[in-house]
């Protein structure tokens, strides 16, 4: 289950909020447009699927680098130690 600071990066990537817990109500939009009450409580359901996308992308997009450099994962590893 995501928690509150998490839908609200989904939301506001760019930040500009601060928040303490789950609750809409104790919100503070600092330096970005407010959201709605519903638009916070819908990101909860919308934020598996969403975090399930940036890593089916950033996987997508490591196999991609990976292929065009010619090597395998585990090589890459080697490569890091």
């Amino acid at each position: 289950m995501a928690q509150g600071h998490e839908v609200l990066q989904m939301l506001l990537p760019k930040g500009g909020w601060y928040c303490v817990g789950d609750d809409y109500d104790l919100i503070e939009f600092l330096e970005c447009e407010p959201i709605t009450k519903a638009q916070f409580e819908a990101g909860f359901a919308q934020y598996d699927a969403w975090k399930a996308e940036q890593k089916a992308k950033a996987q997508a997009d490591k196999a991609a680098l990976l292929a065009k450099l010619g090597i395998t994962a585990d090589e890459a590893k080697l490569l890091t130690n």
